[in-house]
């Protein structure tokens, strides 16, 4: 459950916030460049990131002024009024002392908060940041001119999702990930908005201020971050008296990946602890659909036609998902893995997904299981989708395979069913019996 917006007064200024959870530890978020509280509730990642969080702390998470649901008109606020509204909200929550975790854009602002008030800062988080953008006689930055490129390229393609790329790689190639992406940019900011932040972060520099912070620290960087190199991590967390760098794998600024393992790092450093985190089981219905003959395909046709080729493929697969109650998890590539919570609903799924392609030049084949999966964030996990994925690789162009457990739980459905017989799967025990979905 999204919890419930309030809203602390700081100077004349209204800054939205949220707490999560009754921890013994006051944790509190400064956001990046863009966030807005109650959307980003909609994205499984950081929901179940934040509800990690909330399971060890008191999570207070705000919008910073000018942006989300803070006070929208009164422009970008200097780092000195950022601090007073993180007292700000400290203050309206009853908050003596956090441990204040500063993500990309809000690292600096973390990092002075801490070394300015160290009496009301038990520690000091700091993941995928950075102390300056822009080179200086001292420091190997960005040119200004590429700065102002980036930013005229930013406000250009505002709310349309394209830098996902950069962002977060690994689900760049998702549609829905990326609609969110956009929608979020759309809700917290404005293109206006987006140049007058870059503008200030260009402005950024802490580097002088790091020696003097004294709370423990931890800096978090991802190894092949795109937006903010891991020198600039590694840089924090040598200039910060007895800081920890943990280095993370993956390209992703965005918090995607191994979350379990950015959160137990978290953790960890707070508590001197890391508990394994709860894997939550469900029934459900797994599809795996693939394009068949695809590596030719794209040869034939070239990069470009073959990406305009999966986004339409892409795009069908998540509006008939939605039809069909469904949610895709994710893009495979050259298909797609979905779940539904009926196993009829995943046969008429494959089978109009198979049906609309056609008209695309595309053939399909998937393999449906009905089974227990393991929810981890916005993936799943589990034995019925490795199921799945070798019943997939049994199927033929056009065809559309199951096990007998969804040709037992679809009685009634008008479903048809052929049976292919008993089949051994790689890396699955026993035998299992496998039919196909009539044409």
């Amino acid at each position: 459950m999204t919890p419930r917006t309030k809203y602390a007064r700081s100077g004349g200024v209204s800054i939205a916030y949220q707490v999560l959870g009754d921890g013994p530890i006051d944790l509190i978020q400064i956001p990046g460049s863009i966030s807005h509280l109650e959307f980003m509730w909609t994205e499984p990642t950081l929901a179940r990131m934040h509800e990690r969080y909330a399971s060890f702390s008191r999570l207070i998470m705000f919008d910073k002024r000018g942006t989300g649901m803070s006070d929208r008109d009164f422009g970008i606020a200097t780092m000195e009024e950022r601090m007073d509204d993180v007292r700000a909200v400290l203050d309206d929550v009853g908050s003596e002392i956090a441990a204040v975790y500063g993500v990309s854009e809000g690292g600096p602002l973390a990092a002075l908060f801490a070394a300015t008030h160290p009496d009301r800062t038990s520690a000091l988080i700091l993941y995928g940041t950075f102390p300056r953008l822009l080179e200086a006689p001292d420091w190997p930055g960005l040119s200004q001119a590429a700065w102002d490129e980036r930013i005229e390229d930013a406000v250009a393609h505002f709310g349309e999702g394209v830098d996902l790329e950069q962002w977060a790689p690994s689900v760049a190639n998702d549609p829905s990930r990326r609609e969110w992406w956009a929608t979020l940019n759309r809700m917290g900011a404005s293109p206006g908005t987006v140049r007058a932040l870059y503008t200030m972060n260009g402005q950024i520099d802490v580097r002088a201020a790091l020696p003097t912070i004294r709370v423990p620290t931890l800096v978090l960087h991802r190894r092949g971050d795109r937006i903010v190199p891991m020198a600039a991590g590694e840089y924090m967390a040598s200039q910060i008296p007895n800081a920890k760098f943990s280095l993370l794998e993956g390209a992703d600024h965005l918090p995607y990946g191994d979350v379990d393992a950015y959160v137990g790092e978290i953790e960890e450093f707070l508590t001197g602890a890391r508990r394994e985190p709860h894997i939550d089981r469900v029934l459900a219905t797994v599809v795996f659909t693939d394009i068949v003959g695809s590596t030719e395909l794209a040869a034939r046709l070239g990069d470009g036609e073959w990406r305009q080729l999966l986004d339409q493929h892409d795009q069908a697969a998540l509006r008939i998902a939605t039809e069909q109650r469904g949610r895709v998890v994710k893009s495979t590539g050259d298909g797609v893995l979905a779940t539904f919570d009926g196993p009829a609903r995943a046969a008429r799924f494959a089978a109009e997904l198979r049906r609309q392609v056609v008209p695309l030049g595309l053939e399909l084949r998937a393999g449906i299981h009905t089974g227990e999966v393991e929810l981890r964030g916005d993936d799943i996990g589990g034995i019925a989708v490795h199921l799945a994925a070798r019943i997939s690789a049994l199927a033929g162009a056009g065809e559309i395979l199951t096990s007998r457990t969804l040709k037992d739980l679809t009685a009634g459905s008008g479903l048809v069913f052929e049976d292919r017989g008993m089949h051994t799967l790689k890396g699955v025990p026993d035998e299992w019996q496998v039919y196909a979905i009539a044409s």
